[in-house]
């Protein structure tokens, strides 16, 4: 039954349509893909559905659409046969029975008829359920009479007795277990299923698959499953086990907790590139400890000893960072596709210009969701808190700053070319000439425009986003709230 690994590196990534793409999970998937393109290989994309409990609607198309998203393609996979199919287990399932029966006739395996209730009085001292091996030592004849009785029987791994067994993993070197601390595990289930120990094993094999990367939480079974590739005489894989990504110190990352869901990142406008860059970074680093890098130079850097042997911590903060240097390396053009969107909701029905308004914003948002909140003063103007008019740095209070605005509104209704030169022009000419500094008077203006303490740019850049009608209207809306506050 030997077969050799082929020459070519072959890697995969196994996802279960089990909901969302996890962090954790597209980073293993990443680290494969990287893997293999670094060093002229095929990645293999397989899907793992024999967990049909747990299996959600739609969930596959999402793995689908992740990948696509984050630039991964893969070389043969459910939509892409390549010659090793089927891709999905679920119509593997033929195959299973057959290799689990070969290996019970290579005594590597044997069918268990122990029923529900007596696996459950099972208890080890620690009160741990483990399997006593009661069908173990079943004679051929016993065996085939209960199977021709149509008993219900599962297929359980031989564990081989007062043996070590042992591997070199890429990351973490030697690992080495005792036989005495694994339990003769069932690889086919009552109900034709297999387990995944049993699944990975027969598909990385009859797919070639040459380097198996996964989480670290498989290192300490690894040693099960070479049992299994060594009782059928096949060649084992080389493996890479990757550290945990973690949410704090104590805590790992967890899908069933919904933590770091790829889409939903996606959702609030974070760049594909920039997520897929960070997480990266998470476990590895290259020579040279670039962190901005497109996937073409990250795949020229990869390698297997810039890997971490500690787990890493998800830092949302760090990725945000990342993804605004993304968005500020953009051209004007890509910057406003990639804005468009988040731009309209901010505009609504109001007649702006959303290019200038991109440009606005490409170097005061680090996620695009920020930019209809940034932009919220072009749809909500109105009364506003006038403690926002008082400087005392600036030396400006509340009968200045009307000043100000009322010397602005005056200025800028004669400004007939409106542009940012012209309104700037404008404005300090007629501050010099009022004694009044610039600087009082565009604090001032800016406040009246936006009816904000922060705003994304300064009054010119407002006057020239909201036009001179608008403008000069919110202008004398402001002047009046002040002039009310003052006369009270």
């Amino acid at each position: 039954m030997e077969k050799k690994l082929t020459d070519t590196v072959r890697t995969r990534f196994a996802p279960s349509p089990t909901g969302f793409m996890h962090i954790g999970n597209l980073r293993t998937g990443l680290y494969a893909y990287l893997f293999a393109k670094r060093n002229g290989g095929s990645f293999i994309l397989r899907i793992e559905d024999t967990d049909q409990e747990r299996k959600v609607e739609g969930a596959i198309d999402m793995i689908y659409r992740t990948l696509a998203t984050a630039g991964i393609s893969y070389d043969e996979g459910p939509d892409k046969d390549g010659g090793f199919g089927p891709y999905v287990q679920t119509e593997r399932m033929s195959i299973y029975k057959q290799y689990a029966e070969l290996l019970v006739e290579l005594g590597g395996a044997y069918y268990c008829f122990c029923d529900k209730e007596r696996l459950e009085s099972l208890k080890d001292a620690n009160g741990v359920h483990t399997y006593d091996k009661h069908c173990r030592n079943l004679s051929k004849e016993e065996v085939e009479r209960r199977l021709k009785a149509g008993e219900p029987y599962v297929i359980r791994q031989k564990v081989p007795e007062n043996v070590v067994s042992e591997y070199e993993d890429m990351v973490f070197g030697k690992i080495s277990v005792n036989s005495a601390d694994i339990e003769d595990g069932v690889l086919l289930k009552s109900d034709g299923l297999p387990t995944y120990n049993f699944a990975n094993v027969v598909d990385d094999h009859l797919m070639h698959i040459t380097h198996v990367i996964r989480g670290t939480e498989y290192l300490s079974s690894t040693p099960k499953y070479n049992l299994i590739y060594d009782a059928f005489g096949w060649q084992r894989p080389n493996y890479m086990h990757l550290p945990p990504i973690m949410k704090d110190a104590t805590r790992k990352l967890s899908k069933r907790f919904g933590d770091a869901n790829f889409e939903d990142f996606i959702a609030k406008g974070y760049l594909p590139e920039a997520i897929v860059n960070y997480i990266i970074l998470l476990g590895w680093c290259p020579k040279d400890n670039r962190e901005k890098m497109t996937m073409d130079e990250i795949i020229e850097a990869f390698d297997v000893d810039g890997i971490s042997h500690s787990s890493s911590i998800f830092d949302e903060a760090k990725m945000r960072w990342l993804n605004g240097e993304y968005l500020k390396a953009m051209s004007e053009e890509q910057f406003y596709d990639v804005a468009l969107e988040w731009i309209d909701k901010a505009v609504g029905q109001h007649d702006y210009d959303k290019k200038e308004l991109a440009l606005l914003m490409q170097t005061r948002v680090d996620i695009l969701s920020e930019i209809p909140q940034k932009l919220e003063f072009l749809n909500h103007f109105g009364p506003h808190d006038l403690a926002m008019y008082e400087h005392r740095k600036m030396k400006v209070d509340k009968p200045l700053a009307l000043k100000c605005v009322l010397l602005a509104k005056d200025i800028l209704s004669n400004v007939d070319d409106w542009n940012a030169d012209a309104i700037k022009a404008a404005i300090t000419d007629g501050a010099e000439k009022a004694g009044l500094k610039g600087g009082q008077v565009m604090f001032s203006m800016r406040v009246a425009l936006t009816g904000e303490a922060v705003t994304p740019g300064g009054a010119i850049e407002m006057a020239v986003v909201l036009k001179k009608t608008e403008s000069l209207n919110r202008l004398d809306f402001s002047a009046k709230l002040l002039a009310d506050s003052l006369n009270d």
